[in-house]
C-alpha cells in the first residue's frame, strides 16, 4: 500500500511537471483529418465493449452467490463468501464511488477530444485540478481504466499456484482495455495511470482488512452464519406473506362465488 501510495505521488507530480507527456500520448493517436481515428475501427469498439461486459458479469456471479445463499440458507455457499464481498465492495468503492462518483463528477478536467490542442474549443487541465470546464463524467480519472484495474482482484482469490497464470491474462487485458481509451480520446494517459493507482490502493486496503488484518473485519463463518440466519428469517416472511395472500384470496373468492 505504501508503494502503491508512493506511485500515485510520483505519477502526479510528472504530469505536473511534464503535461506535454498527455499530449504526446493523445496525439499518437489523433490526426486533423479524421481526429481520434481509433474509434471508427470496428474491432477496436468492441473491444472497448469487454471490459464492462466482464466486470457486470463477475458482478452478477457475485450477487448470484449470496441470494443463493440468502434462498437456500440451510446449504453450504457457492463459494466462501468474503470472495463475492471482496469483489463487490473493492468494485462498488474503487470504480463505483471514488473513480466515478467522486472524482470523474466533481474534477470538471475535459476529455482529449474537447480540448483545444485536438480540435475542441476547452483548454487543456492538470491533474487534480477541479475546475468548472466539465460539469459530469469528466477525463480525470479513467472509470474503464478503474474497473480494468479491478478485474485484476481476481488475482488475489485465486489458489496461490494459479496466480501468475491468472495475472498473466489479466494485466495485458487491462493495459488494452485501458489504453483503448487513450486511442479513443476519451481520456489522457495520467487519467490511465491515476485510476490505476487510486483502484489497486482501495484493492489492497480492502484485502488487508478481510484477509490480513487479525482477525479480519469478518470472516467466512461470520459471513455464512449472517446469511443463514437472515435467510431463515426471510422464509419465515415469506411463507407468513403467502400464507396471508392465500387467506386475501379465498376471501375474495367466497365473496364473488356468494354474489
Amino acid at each position: 500500500m505504501i508503494a502503491v501510495t508512493a506511485y500515485i505521488v510520483a505519477v502526479s507530480l510528472f504530469f505536473l511537471s511534464f503535461p506535454g507527456v498527455d499530449f504526446w500520448a493523445s496525439g499518437v493517436f489523433y490526426n486533423e483529418v479524421s481526429g481520434f481515428w481509433a474509434q471508427n475501427e470496428p474491432f477496436l469498439r468492441d473491444v472497448r465493449h469487454l471490459g464492462p461486459f466482464l466486470v457486470k458479469v463477475i458482478a452478477i456471479a457475485c450477487v448470484g452467490v449470496l441470494v443463493i445463499k440468502l434462498l437456500a440458507p440451510g446449504r453450504p455457499p457457492l463459494m466462501p463468501l468474503r470472495q463475492p464481498v471482496f469483489l463487490l465492495t473493492t468494485l462498488i468503492l474503487g470504480p463505483g464511488v471514488i473513480v466515478n462518483a467522486i472524482l470523474k463528477d466533481n474534477w470538471g478536467r475535459p476529455r482529449p477530444r474537447y480540448v483545444e490542442e485536438f480540435g475542441g474549443d476547452l483548454p487543456y487541465q492538470p491533474v487534480w485540478k477541479i475546475t468548472d470546464h466539465c460539469d459530469s463524467n469528466c477525463s480525470f480519472v479513467s472509470g474503464e481504466a478503474s474497473a480494468a484495474m479491478w478485474l485484476t482482484s481476481i488475482a488475489f482469490l485465486v489458489p496461490v499456484t494459479w496466480r501468475k497464470a491468472s495475472l498473466l491474462f489479466l494485466v495485458p487485458l487491462c493495459l488494452v482495455l485501458s489504453a483503448n481509451r487513450v486511442a479513443f480520446g476519451g481520456h489522457f494517459f495520467s487519467d490511465t495511470l491515476i485510476s490505476w493507482g487510486i483502484t489497486l490502493l482501495l484493492i489492497l486496503a480492502v484485502y488487508h482488512l478481510l484477509y490480513q488484518r487479525v482477525p479480519p473485519i469478518v470472516s467466512d463463518r461470520k459471513l455464512d452464519e449472517w446469511f443463514t440466519v437472515n435467510g431463515r428469517r426471510l422464509h419465515r416472511r415469506l411463507n407468513r406473506l403467502i400464507l396471508r395472500s392465500r387467506i386475501i384470496v379465498r376471501g375474495v373468492t367466497r365473496k364473488f362465488s356468494e354474489h
